[in-house]
């Protein structure tokens, strides 16, 4: 199930039923404190965080899915924005069923697009993007995936998630493709009254990050419709990084 992008009043109704009939709830490290305040009194609340040092393997969260099912019968296993964008949902539902398990989907509001939206950047404009790409900034190997350098040859709104730790090679990828000077924007704790956001190019995406003290949690948004983000700052920003 997903609980959406941060902010803890974008989670579905239907999400908030679940969690009240829920005996336990598998809980990821970006979920809102708040959301947990939904469970009923009573409900075993574990956990399963994957932050830098945490140690709750994949198989260990799959092990106390099926466990806790035999032992409690209904297990929610609440993800952050959307099981099934970059969120191994679906090899969870897999495993769960490999034990007889019976499984359901609840989808949650996904954070490559309201990230954006809450910054003022639409997915689409009309005359400007005809449409959006989602792309793990890391793929399972640790490598940045080459859909990168596909979807820049389109005028498609680019978003990628995970990918704080590759702003090198995504900048180089846009400067080899001829897109140096697109628009760019990379928001940390988007939707969340922690929300920061930096502005440029994407040529500049790691001085973005360095002057902005931008970190992980945070998506990157590569298109002209950054133009659109909510603040008047933002021509003196693209300037500033055009030197």
């Amino acid at each position: 199930m997903g609980a959406g992008p941060g902010d803890p009043d974008l989670i579905t109704m239907k999400a908030v039923k679940v969690l009240q009939s829920a005996d336990v709830v598998l809980y990821d490290a970006l979920i809102a404190e708040e959301i947990l305040s939904y469970c009923k009194p009573g409900a075993e609340k574990i956990y399963v965080g994957k932050r830098p040092g945490e140690s709750h393997s994949q198989d260990s969260i799959n092990f106390l899915i099926v466990e806790k099912a035999y032992m409690h019968g209904h297990v929610v296993r609440l993800k952050g924005g959307d099981p099934f964008i970059f969120g191994r949902g679906q090899e969870e539902i897999e495993y769960a069923r490999q034990f007889d398990l019976e499984t359901a989907y609840v989808p949650g509001i996904s954070s490559s697009v309201a990230a954006a939206g809450y910054a003022g950047i639409p997915m689409t404009a009309r005359g400007v993007s005809e449409s959006f790409w989602v792309i793990t900034g890391t793929k399972s190997d640790g490598s940045l995936s080459s859909d990168l350098a596909t979807a820049l040859q389109t005028t498609a709104t680019i978003v990628i998630l995970m990918g704080m730790n590759k702003l090198w090679q995504i900048a180089e990828v846009c400067e080899d493709m001829g897109k140096g000077n697109l628009p760019v924007a990379i928001i940390q704790n988007g939707t969340t009254k922690q929300e920061k956001t930096g502005l440029g190019l994407a040529r500049n995406l790691p001085e973005i990050a360095k002057e902005n003290k931008l970190s992980n949690p945070a998506v990157i948004v590569l298109g002209e419709v950054v133009r659109y983000a909510d603040t008047t700052e933002i021509q003196k920003i693209y300037k500033h990084y055009q030197g």
